[in-house]
C-alpha cells in the first residue's frame, strides 16, 4: 500500500560565511542548505548516516536544477522544504524550495536526480522494491 512520500522542512539562519561581497547569499550556500535537508530526507527513507557507512550504499547526485528567484540576506531565517518527488528503476528525484521565513517568499526552487551507488566499486544499484511499494 502506498503511503505519503517522505517530506520535511529544515530551518537555517543566513550566516556571514553564506554571503558574497554583495551581501547576499551566494549560490553554493543554498546548495549546502539543500544538502542538509536532503541528508535528513535520506534518513527518513532508510538511509541514515550510520546505515550508509555500514552498507557502503550512498545516494549520489547525478543532476541538479536550481532556479534562483530572489536573494536572501545576512540574518534571514530560511525554511528549506524537501520531498521525494519521483521514483524510477535506478534513479529518484527530490524537490526543494527555500522560503524566507519572515514573509513567506520563495527564493529558490530546485530539483535533484540521485542514484544509489555501492562503494568503493562505484556500482549503480536499482532502487529498493520497497520504495516503489511504499511511495509509488
Amino acid at each position: 500500500m502506498s503511503t505519503a512520500r517522505p517530506h520535511l522542512q529544515t530551518r537555517e539562519e543566513v550566516m556571514f560565511f553564506d554571503t558574497d561581497c554583495a551581501g547576499v547569499v551566494h549560490n553554493l550556500a543554498y546548495l549546502r542548505m539543500i544538502e542538509t535537508c536532503r541528508t535528513r530526507l535520506a534518513a527518513m527513507m532508510g538511509m541514515d548516516l550510520p546505515k550508509m557507512s555500514e552498507t557502503r550504499v550512498f545516494p549520489v547526485v547525478t543532476r541538479c536544477e536550481i532556479d534562483y528567484k530572489r536573494p536572501a540576506k545576512l540574518g534571514d531565517w530560511l525554511l528549506i522544504r524537501g520531498r521525494l518527488d519521483e521514483l524510477a528503476r535506478a534513479r529518484f528525484w527530490c524537490a526543494f524550495e527555500v522560503i524566507r521565513e519572515s514573509d513567506g517568499v520563495t527564493l529558490i526552487t530546485a530539483r535533484q536526480s540521485l542514484a544509489l551507488v555501492a562503494m568503493p566499486a562505484g556500482k549503480p544499484l536499482r532502487l529498493p522494491n520497497a520504495w516503489a511499494d511504499q511511495w509509488a
